[in-house]
Parts: structure tokens; sequence; C-alpha cells
């Protein structure tokens, strides 16, 4: 068994542009240079735990992880895959990082029959211990796609009321993830939903410096991306450390040259007390 020496744990999440509007089914194809962008990228962000969102295809993972162990990075591959559609979610995680109990979380892909469901799994890391919910949100502008997120973020929100609810579960951290295609300020009803009765903290609207993290045409951005910890009994994420990794800067790649090489989102990652 590997004992995880330090105080601190790194969580990120990242989605991968993985939807390929030529061919939905193909994705990222296994010859793309992206492939290699992204195993570089993954490896300068070397988070202990990465839950990566528009995995297509489903094998993509599994490329990243062979890549990132030729670099003598060793990470372990969870995923399921979606029932609808060729967009998934999975984690990547370290040796001593434990990530069991995965599960999709019924009916998430709320009024979009094609959309993706979110995905619930048990973390632990030295004593900390928490149900983490990654989730790819309807994208769209208008109305009727945000009626669909609100149809999302209820099922969502009341899967969160429901942990909270648990016996032995009742104080558990809750972490929530993903490309949430939401704004903040703009998007207020997908927020109320999905925070469950004022259960979650959204410290990505408050405690993140940077104001964007999708890359639109242009080199114009947004905030589309989440990242959420529940507001009682949460003691273990690091005020102040929720950053966006600016992996364009890293990896001396402009903005605009990423979106097209790498991703059209940029990774978030957070530091939790473990000890």
């Amino acid at each position: 068994m590997v004992t995880f020496s330090h105080s601190l744990a790194r969580i990120a999440v990242w989605n991968l542009a993985g939807f390929n509007p030529v061919n939905t089914s193909l994705g990222i194809l296994a010859s793309s240079d992206r492939v290699t962008h992204q195993i570089e990228g993954l490896a300068l962000l070397d988070a202990e735990l990465i839950t990566l969102v528009e995995v297509s295809p489903i094998e993509h993972i599994d490329r990243l992880a062979l890549g990132l162990a030729d670099k003598g990075l060793d990470y372990q591959v969870k995923i399921l895959p979606q029932p609808n559609g060729n967009i998934h979610i999975g984690f990547l995680h370290k040796p001593g990082v434990s990530v069991t109990g995965l599960q999709l979380i019924d009916g998430s892909e709320g009024d979009d029959p094609g959309g993706r469901q979110a995905l619930i799994a048990d973390v632990e890391v030295g004593k900390f211990k928490a149900k983490l919910i990654a989730v790819h949100l309807k994208s769209g502008r208008d109305r009727p796609e945000q009626q669909i997120r609100d149809s999302q973020c209820k099922i969502i929100g009341d899967k969160i009321a429901e942990i909270r609810s648990t016996p032995g579960l009742t104080q558990r951290t809750i972490l929530l993830m993903g490309d949430f295609n939401m704004i903040p300020g703009q998007d207020v009803s997908n927020f109320h939903h999905l925070g469950g009765d004022d259960m979650m903290d959204f410290v990505s609207c408050w405690d993140l410096q940077d104001r964007f993290s999708h890359i639109l045409d242009r080199g114009r951005a947004n905030l589309l991306d989440g990242f959420a910890v529940s507001r009682t009994y949460s003691t273990d994420y690091v005020r102040g450390s929720l950053r966006l990794f600016p992996m364009h800067w890293t990896m001396n790649m402009g903005r605009e040259a990423f979106k097209d090489e790498v991703s059209d989102h940029l990774p978030f990652v957070a530091s939790f007390r473990i000890f």
C-alpha cells in the first residue's frame, strides 16, 4: 500500500475538448498531436487527482495514462461509459489516492436525451474523505439551454441533499466540479438548483483570481467551468488555493494556439488538507 506523505493533495479538473464535430464517435484521434500536447500539459499540472471532462473516445484516458507513464508519472484510470453519446467523464489519480464506488447519477442528463450524466465517486487520501461529483452540463447561452441545465441541476442538487442526509455521510466533504457551462451572474437559476438548498459553496465564483477558463474564438474567454465545496463540515479546502492553471503559458503557447492544439478549456486546481 502506497503511503501519501504530503500534507496537501491537489485536485484538478480539466475539459479535454474531446468533441469531434466531424465525427462524434471518433473524438480525439490517437495519431493527433493533441494527444502529445495533452500528456505534456497533464505532466506539468502534476495534480494528485484529475477529473477529466469530454473524454472521447473513452480509451483516450488510457492513452493519457500511458503517455504520463512514459514520463515517469504513475496515474491510475477510473471511468464509466456514458449511456448517451460518445463523450465521457473520468479520473486520473496517483497511487495513494483512493477513488472508488463510481456511479452515474441516474436521470442527471435531465431533459436532454443525449446529455451526459454526472459521475460520483468516493475519494480518500490520508485523512481526507470526500464525495466527488463530476459534471458536464448542457452547453448553450439561450433560455432553452438554461432550462435544460435547470433540469440537470435539480437532479444533482437532490443527490447532494441525499448525501448530506445519509447516516455516516452527514459530515462528509462534497466536491462538485466540471464543465458547468454556467456563467456566474447570468445563469442564476442553474446555480440555485445545483447548490442544493444552499449546500454548496461555489469557490470558483469568489475564490478564483482569474475570471475565465473557456477560450472562445479570437482569444476571448469566459468562466464556464466550476468548482464547488460543501458549505458545512468542509474544513479541508485550503482557502485561496483554487487557481486557474495557465497550461498554455507553461507550454509556451499563446491562448489561441492552445485552443487549436490542446483544448479550449484551461484546468482548475485546488489544495486540500489531508492531515
